[in-house]
């Protein structure tokens, strides 16, 4: 079954027809990423209206889906299809439109009632197909690769734009298409701030903390790594071990059936116990065509983790004016268990 015959399954309670404007969305339902695109999606057809721009291979990859230039233009063709197939509602992805676009399609359809998807698509793509779950492995595994080459180039002479650059540069190089978002490289004291901005000043001694992934075949991956710049003394290696306590047990802890807030109360009630107060994030969350996803490992979230789930396990420990360490593994659940696909190393590793 592909994705826009899961979407039907559920629509049809809510519409008779979809329209989806957005890219990624429009890659999980046909399988081929073509931006100032539309797809339109009822009971008798599915189409993705493109432009000469990707005409020639939205053809050969879609999937699902008819893949076409408009012959009129893009409306025309969709008035026709609503009045042949005698289409009276029609969802759009209301977390995505803009309410400017809403009432653009409003005007232009007229006739036509537009109501909110709400969450079909994200509840969905919360469950990876087998397909799906490969291209989440593979994403990491290339991560996990440019790790390996970023490591032992690292000095005190980098920048931490410099770290940051040679990330991406590795993974762009072993084959990504993209970071999946602004790689994190901090060192001493900005390390305590959990997204912080790579700065062009050298390696400050003290923690230095990268946090990376990339897009492969159109999915993410997420990890977080974190090493001494100068050898650590005995607080530093406290820290750090706390934290690693803290996710190895978060870790041997997530499996099928159990609740995200207490997984997330398995790691914090570890930090909190010498450290209280200076983890201020979620655990972890979800990863897909998004780095960030359902469902969350949050102390809130009483969702139940189920086969399909890819979700982050990313434990921190922020000491304001300091340092700060996080470590983070993305962990795919079976119905056997829960497998870490994150496979670079862990120790306390000094520089």
């Amino acid at each position: 079954m592909n994705n826009i015959e899961r979407v039907r399954e559920r629509l049809f309670n809510i519409a008779d027809a979809l329209i989806v404007a957005d890219e990624k969305t429009g890659m999980y339902l046909c399988g081929f990423p073509a931006s100032d695109s539309t797809v339109f999606v009822t009971r008798n057809s599915a189409t993705l209206f493109t432009d000469p721009r990707y005409i020639e291979a939205a053809e050969k990859e879609v999937r699902g889906c008819t893949a076409k230039l408009p012959e009129v233009s893009v409306v025309a063709d969709i008035k026709k299809i609503i009045a042949d197939e005698g289409i009276k509602t029609v969802a759009f992805e209301d977390r995505k439109l803009t309410v400017a676009a809403l009432a653009r399609y409003e005007s232009l359809f007229e006739g036509v009632k537009f109501v909110p998807a709400g969450d079909l698509i994200e509840s969905l793509c919360e469950y990876k197909t087998e397909e799906e779950l490969a291209a989440i492995r593979a994403a990491q595994d290339l991560t996990d690769r440019a790790f390996a080459e970023v490591l032992p180039l690292l000095n005190y002479n980098m920048t931490e734009q410099e770290v940051a650059a040679e990330i991406e540069y590795r993974m762009k190089r072993l084959g990504a298409q993209a970071p999946s978002f602004e790689t994190i490289a901090v060192s001493g004291t900005q390390s305590s701030r959990p997204h912080g901005v790579p700065r062009n000043v050298k390696l400050e001694r003290g923690f230095l903390t990268m946090d990376f992934g990339c897009i492969l075949n159109g999915y993410c991956s997420d990890m977080t790594r974190t090493v001494s710049v100068g050898k650590a003394d005995e607080e530093m290696k406290k820290v750090y071990n706390t934290v690693l306590r803290a996710q190895t047990a978060a870790i041997d802890f997530i499996r099928e059936g159990v609740l995200c807030c207490d997984a997330d109360k398995v790691a914090r009630d570890i930090i909190d116990a010498d450290y209280k107060g200076y983890f201020g994030h979620s655990l972890g969350h979800g990863v897909g065509m998004y780095i960030h996803e359902e469902p969350r490992l949050s102390a809130r979230c009483t969702k139940v983790l189920k086969v399909g789930h890819v979700v982050t396990v990313e434990p921190g420990i922020y000491i304001p004016g300091k340092y700060g360490v996080r470590i983070e593994d993305m962990m795919q659940i079976t119905s056997s268990g829960a497998i870490d696909i994150t496979k670079s190393p862990k120790n306390l590793i000094e520089i």
